[in-house]
């Protein structure tokens, strides 16, 4: 059992969602403008794989962190 407090708290509380876009523009500090799909904005996020504009990524806690598929956005609602 860990007995640690801090990381039993940490495990409990949710972690940050994960976002997919589209690259919209790369900026020269380092970040990209990643517009969501679904119509949720427009993220400016940090880009350390340097990935293009027009590129499909996957972005959490502010951090492109992967390719995303490129699919067409469907929202099912239930």
């Amino acid at each position: 059992m860990n007995t640690n407090l801090y990381l039993r708290l940490r495990a409990l509380l949710p972690q940050p969602p994960l976002l997919s876009g589209t690259v919209n523009a790369a900026n020269a500090d380092g970040t990209v403008d990643v517009n969501l799909d679904g119509g949720g904005g427009i993220v400016r996020a940090r880009n350390p794989l340097d990935k293009p504009a027009a590129a499909r990524v996957y972005v959490q806690d502010g951090v492109v962190i992967d390719d995303a598929p490129d699919l067409p956005y469907h929202l099912i609602e239930v």
